[in-house]
């Protein structure tokens, strides 16, 4: 059963939507016990880093979702979701969740000529590696972006895959069982599907 980490910072029914319409199954929780017991989780979120964090600890879901992801459970960070699973961020001073070892970074201005941030829009990312769940995507497939913040990786071997905007940048991130999007599949039509299919068959 994949949970879905309720933590007032996502769209959760959005997700839970695409997961039910790709055949999966799934709950949205806070609960301790339920989150213990998932097969997998998916981290979600909008909004701020700090709040995030602080959500998190508040509801005593910090060290587990650590303890779940050290143990092998697969993890899927989406947009906020996914920027927690680094050291921190530029955004706020809090310590994220440490699971990648990467900060995140806001898009520098020097480099994006006329574009704006936030990066709102379809975007094409280019899949440097295969892993489970990138698999049977195509070259165009593209994804949906909302953020003014980037991943930004020390080891490049944790990168899944980049997209432009003004500047290369990744886009996606993977680690073993760690998963995460910095665009929304939820939000992605049949390419979103395709990514949230593959996390159900991991």
């Amino acid at each position: 059963m994949i949970t879905i980490i309720n933590y007032d910072a996502g769209n959760i029914k959005s997700i839970q939507n695409i997961i039910k319409k790709v055949g999966g199954q799934c709950i949205i929780s806070s609960n301790i016990d339920e989150i213990k017991k998932a097969s997998k989780l998916i981290l979600p979120g909008v909004g701020s880093f700090d709040h995030g964090v602080k959500k998190l600890h508040e509801l005593n879901l910090f060290d587990i979702i650590k303890d779940k992801a050290n143990n092998n459970t697969p993890l899927l960070g989406i947009c906020l979701g996914a920027q927690l699973l680094g050291n921190n961020s530029e955004e706020g001073t809090t310590e994220g969740l440490g699971l990648i070892n990467m900060e995140v970074i806001k898009f520098k201005k020097s480099k994006l000529g006329n574009h704006k941030i936030p990066h709102m829009g379809w975007s094409i990312p280019n899949f440097i590696k295969e892993t489970p769940i990138s698999k049977n995507l195509d070259i165009n497939s593209r994804f949906y972006f909302v953020h003014s913040y980037h991943f930004q990786c020390h080891n490049q071997l944790d990168i899944l895959a980049k997209a432009y905007y003004g500047y290369e940048f990744p886009c996606a991130i993977s680690k073993g069982n760690i998963f995460g999007l910095q665009f929304h599949p939820e939000k992605s039509h049949k390419y979103g599907m395709q990514i949230i299919k593959n996390f159900i068959q991991l």
